[in-house]
């Protein structure tokens, strides 16, 4: 993916809508689809209104949701800390100009390579989740600062996150105890809740079972300073979707952190699609069309294999939206290549389009373009331009 500076301000009096549709047209006059616009006044707005709303917390953004370095220089600038979860991601975020004291090595499962860049590279904060992992790391990197990564419930998250990581909870003090004797340095207890979750019951009961870990730390003379809240805020895919309202959930979320930690703990957070999501436009075209299975059938430019990647791998559903006005009809959308695997919808209501036309889709920041296999069957992934 490439980058290129354009400025567009949203005029003030315009309905978001009509502004990214004018965005997408002037868009269009410069550069071929598919393209993947990213707005810098979105990711500011999301860092901004995450910080309002959880004031404790420090967010690390977790840079697999979109790692393009004009993403990372925007959070770089506001002050932003990262999670990354590989050797390849601690030497891209420094090389663009983030502080090693910045960064958490947020994989509970690293490679002795990887350990070792860590150390090198003065990345201090990491987490685990099994004893081996403790032998690892403090084989190679003595001293490495730790968090363990406990198990929590992932009720009504889209993506579940608690079936490859974390320790039962009630091992988290005996394995940051033992990570004591090993000579690395205890810092805390980090959870996820899973991604996109509705369900603040999830948060709320990990914040207790955190407390217990850190009640126990405490009363055997182990001091633990940081709690990691992990990411998992949900964004709108759609324009009319109910159920999400982050504002409420935090609130809830700040009153259990005040209840039962004591002032001097950290807390930290590892958002990732809450940051990016909402900031991401895709741009398509019709490449083809045909009329098959009573329903009118479009070919776009991009597909399942690459910007439209979240939908295999995020589990995630958007809404496809035209330019063209007029009658909506059942209708079908098909990626580019020669898998019919590569569909997008079978039941959207649209109107006509001809090849040519324009369908886009907003709130596609994260785990899209990131995840995409580049030019499977010859067909690039989208340029991303930021705006």
């Amino acid at each position: 993916m490439s980058e290129t500076a354009f400025t567009l301000s949203p005029p003030k009096s315009k309905a978001d809508g009509s502004f990214v549709e004018n965005l997408i047209r002037a868009m269009m006059k410069k550069h071929r689809s598919p393209l993947v616009i990213i707005r810098r006044a979105v990711l500011e707005k999301q860092y901004q209104r995450l910080r309002e709303c959880l004031p404790e917390v420090t967010p690390y953004y977790a840079i697999k949701a979109n790692p393009h370095p004009a993403v990372i220089k925007v959070f770089i600038k506001l002050g932003a800390s990262f999670d990354v979860a590989s050797a390849s991601e601690i030497r891209q975020v420094l090389a663009l100009g983030a502080s090693p004291a910045k960064i958490i090595f947020a994989n509970t499962i690293k490679s002795i390579e990887d350990i070792a860049c860590a150390r090198r590279r003065r990345v201090k904060l990491m987490t685990f989740d099994n004893e081996p992992e403790l032998y690892k790391i403090a084989k190679v990197y003595p001293g490495a600062q730790v968090l363990v990564r406990i198990k929590v419930a992932n009720l009504g998250s889209v993506v579940e996150l608690s079936l490859k990581f974390g320790a039962d909870p009630d091992q988290g003090f005996y394995l940051l105890r033992k990570a004591k004797t090993l000579g690395l340095v205890p810092m805390g207890v980090s959870f996820h809740v899973g991604s996109q979750t509705s369900n603040v019951e999830n948060y709320l009961q990990a914040l207790e079972m955190t407390a217990g870990i850190f009640k126990e730390a405490k009363e055997n003379g182990v001091l633990l300073k940081i709690v990691d809240i992990g990411g998992g805020f949900p964004i709108q895919h759609f324009d009319d979707e109910v159920g999400v309202n982050f504002e409420r959930m935090a609130a809830q979320i700040r009153r259990q952190m005040k209840a039962l930690f004591d002032k001097p703990i950290r807390f930290i957070a590892e958002p990732g699609r809450f940051l990016v999501g909402p900031a991401g436009i895709l741009i398509t075209q019709v490449m083809g069309r045909t009329f098959r299975n009573n329903k009118n059938y479009y070919y776009l430019n991009d597909g399942v294999y690459a910007d439209f990647s979240g939908m295999v791998f995020d589990h995630c559903r958007y809404e496809f939206k035209t330019l063209r006005r007029g009658q909506k009809f059942l209708s079908a959308l098909a990626g580019p290549t020669c898998d019919s695997f590569d569909t997008l919808s079978l039941d959207e209501e649209i109107p006509e389009l001809y090849v040519g036309d324009v369908v886009y889709v907003k709130n596609i920041g994260a785990y899209s373009c990131a995840s995409a296999c580049a030019n499977f069957n010859g067909f690039p992934p989208a340029k991303l331009v930021l705006v």
